[in-house]
């Protein structure tokens, strides 16, 4: 491993000057600090996202992320990590840790309150990690790092775009808990954990290039940090992977070996998997001017589920097929006349 370190270095600018190294670690130990003003931004923030996530509004999500302050101590903690600086490590994550909890009981007392029926998609979008959560989470990291060591880039901007990936998923985890829906909480809560260590890895990212490390001393924490990072995300990955291959299996057996929807009066628009039901529910956009009997649906459910080697509910959305003209309406078992085009 060292051998690599001396061409890594040569990409890197040199290291910034005591003075410059001080005043980074003094800011970084402040933000880092569990103070008055950081419990109220993140009970105010959690409130928000909650009852935005709640209400199924973007626009109040989208002003929960202003005021959360979770960016704050993660910048410390990354720091912290890289230079071996056990106390300021231990602080920004003891900061981390109070506002996670923090947020947690007060979705979870809030959900268990309110107790609504079932979640809209800000909620539903949030229960599953994939590449492009962690994508926004290193971007904003990323962002975050460079705010701090750039005094004209606004921390309120940087800001914002971590809570984007952290305290809303935060709140999916506690809202799921009240309810009882644990594939949710844990979903939501894998995605909180790799979105927490996606921006941690892009701070470091940012701290090295900026010259505030040695190379030889991050490069052990960087590497292990990236590895750390894929083990949920590639659970996450090879999870989804599955799930449209699955999909997609689906449709081409309901086309092919089927003779309810493998009919030419039958056209399957749309197949829709929620596989966060237990067993999943397949919602099938079906338009056909036929009839769709219950015997049916179970005798293609059967199928399905024996087919896939898994249980499926199958849900036909039906929508009826009209032929209309200026004369009135065609009947459908008469063929709709060619359009010919004009000449």
């Amino acid at each position: 491993m060292q051998r690599f370190i001396p061409p890594i270095q040569k990409i890197f600018p040199k290291a910034v000057s005591e003075e410059q190294f001080k005043q980074l670690h003094q800011e970084l130990w402040i933000d880092a600090s569990w103070s008055t003003n950081y419990v109220a931004l993140t009970i105010s923030s959690c409130m928000i996202a909650t009852f935005g996530l709640i209400s199924n509004s973007t626009a109040v999500i989208i002003g929960a992320m202003i005021v959360a302050p979770l960016m704050l101590p993660l910048r410390g903690l990354a720091f912290g990590a890289l230079e071996g600086d056990l106390k300021l490590f231990r602080k920004g994550l003891g900061a981390i840790a109070g506002a996670t909890v923090m947020a947690l009981v007060l979705s979870w007392l809030t959900g268990h309150i309110v107790r609504i029926p079932e979640y809209g998609s800000e909620v539903l979008s949030r229960t599953q990690p994939n590449l492009v959560d962690l994508g926004i989470a290193v971007t904003a990291g990323g962002i975050g790092g460079f705010a701090k060591i750039r005094e004209r880039i606004s921390d309120a901007l940087a800001g914002t775009a971590i809570a984007v990936a952290l305290m809303p998923p935060l709140c999916v985890v506690g809202l799921a808990l009240s309810q009882g829906i644990w594939s949710f909480s844990l979903g939501a809560f894998l995605l909180y954990l790799t979105n927490l260590l996606g921006i941690t890895l892009a701070c470091m990212v940012v701290f090295i290039t900026a010259g505030y490390t040695k190379m030889n001393r991050a490069l052990g924490w960087t590497m292990g940090l990236t590895a750390l990072l894929f083990v949920p995300l590639g659970a996450s990955f090879l999870q989804l992977v599955r799930q449209e291959r699955l999909q997609a299996t689906i449709n081409n057996t309901l086309v092919r070996r089927t003779v309810t929807i493998g009919q030419p009066e039958v056209e399957l628009l749309r197949t829709k998997v929620n596989w966060t039901a237990k067993p999943p529910i397949a919602y099938l956009t079906v338009q056909t001017d036929q009839e769709i009997t219950p015997k049916q649906v179970r005798l293609v459910q059967e199928f399905i589920s024996r087919e896939m080697n898994q249980l499926f509910k199958l849900v036909f959305l039906v929508s009826e097929v009209k032929q209309v003209t200026a004369e009135g309406e065609i009947p459908t078992d008469v063929p709709a006349p060619p359009i010919l085009d004009n000449p």
